[in-house]
C-alpha cells in the first residue's frame, strides 16, 4: 500500500514539473513575441 501511494505521489509530482516547465516555455515565447513587436514599432518610429 505504501509503495502504491509513493508511486502515485511521484507520478503526480513529475507531471506537475512537466506542466510548470511547459508554462515557463509558453511565457518565454510570449515574452519573445512582445519583444519582437516592440522592436518592430521602434523601427517604424
Amino acid at each position: 500500500m505504501k509503495m502504491l501511494a509513493g508511486f502515485l505521489l511521484a507520478t503526480l509530482l513529475l507531471s506537475a514539473c512537466n506542466t510548470i516547465h511547459g508554462i515557463g516555455q509558453d511565457i518565454q515565447r510570449g515574452g519573445e513575441k512582445v519583444k519582437e513587436a516592440a522592436t518592430s514599432v521602434q523601427q517604424k518610429i
